[in-house]
């Protein structure tokens, strides 16, 4: 799923501000490409003729595996198909596509959401010939929940929080807006239970770090700077993750120097301690039909932290790496259940927005 990799930069400071070497002009344009992007819809974007395109827009605004985008939109009498993009899958972190299709449910809620702001009741089905989803779309009163208010709000924070609880009101509706048939949601806000699940991030961090393939991959999803996010509308941007923005002439050989096993293990304990809790979700079963409700439930928590100015970042080590799930899943509760997705949530301060890909590139 979303992913929450990024590369310790630290030392650019002491190397004479290197970040200063981002052009103006692309600093400038990343910031109207994000007021174009992360925003509620314009006036008259609602009218017939130009509805569908709307509420497309809005399910683009979902998390997706190192912000792949791996979807595609088929506009239909009723409806909206939503199909794998299988061009951006990514074979190292996701060979089962279990992330790709938890992004398709993601894209589905929003879609779903928006489409009732604007008077339309959305039945997702999964069609499991063609591996894709059809959102049936009818007439129903208009409601702008909560959850739709803040979809242009909404981002994967990859950064420290501030290490305070959340109040068991606050919990509570997390727990319901992360659960759905057939989805098992556990909230984990025990110091114990965050620091045994921190074993298995780390252990699995160590798995992927030691692994060229997913090093490669990952690599070749980074934006280093400003200009490189608005020319690919994909993509980690490394200002998303607290980092410097860097031309990639220089963000590129930087990035072997300072992504390093113990700086990312350093990194994911202080982030994973400065939270408050981790929210493990688990589907009825592991086929793409039950990670598309996985995906579903995995934004209604998402939105629902962010109405309550709660932030929230993927954590996924320990369902990436294969070996680590069932022993993570007897470790904290889960029993004979694969963990899908992991999140870590809490308060904290929002980074740099990423982009996202215009709509003629994600229709057929």
């Amino acid at each position: 799923m979303v992913q929450r990799r990024d590369f310790n930069l630290a030392a650019t400071a002491a190397m004479g501000g290197l970040a200063g070497c981002t052009p103006a002009t692309g600093a400038a344009s990343y910031e109207q490409a994000v007021a174009d992007t992360w925003r509620h819809g314009r006036p008259g974007a609602s009218e017939a003729a130009g509805l569908q395109h709307e509420l497309v827009r809005y399910a683009t605004l979902a998390p997706s595996s190192h912000n792949t985008q791996c979807w595609k939109f088929r506009l239909a009498e009723g409806g909206i198909d939503i199909l794998p993009d299988l061009s951006r899958r990514c074979p190292a972190v996701d060979p089962d596509d279990h992330h790709l299709f938890v992004s398709l449910g993601c894209a589905a809620e929003n879609l779903v959401q928006a489409a009732l702001a604007h008077g339309l009741r959305g039945e997702v089905d999964f069609d499991t010939t063609l591996q894709a989803l059809r959102v049936r779309l009818e007439p129903t009163p208009a409601v702008a929940t909560p959850l739709f208010q803040v979809i242009p709000d909404r981002q994967c924070t990859r950064g420290d929080y501030d290490g305070q609880p959340l109040s068991p009101g606050d919990l509570a509706l997390l727990q319901q807006a992360g659960s759905g048939p057939g989805v098992q949601l556990l909230l984990l806000t025990e110091r114990a239970l965050m620091e045994r699940t921190l074993d298995f991030v780390l252990q699995g961090n160590t798995a992927q770090m030691n692994d060229p393939a997913f090093v490669d991959e990952l690599k070749a999803w980074i934006r280093f700077s400003g200009s490189d996010a608005v020319r690919t509308g994909d993509g980690l941007y490394a200002a998303s993750s607290g980092n410097p923005s860097l031309p990639a002439w220089l963000g590129r050989p930087m990035f072997g120097l300072f992504f390093t096993t113990a700086a990312e293990n350093d990194k994911y304990a202080r982030q994973l301690r400065s939270s408050a809790g981790i929210a493990v979700f688990a589907g009825g079963a592991a086929d793409a039909a039950h990670w598309v409700e996985v995906g579903r439930c995995v934004e209604r928590f998402a939105l629902q932290a962010t109405a309550l100015g709660v932030r929230s970042a993927m954590l996924n080590q320990p369902v990436e790496v294969a070996a680590l799930r069932a022993p993570f899943a007897s470790a904290i509760g889960l029993g004979a259940r694969r963990p899908d997705l992991v999140l870590r949530f809490g308060r904290g301060p929002k980074l740099p927005p990423s982009l996202r890909r215009p709509l003629q590139a994600v229709l057929v």
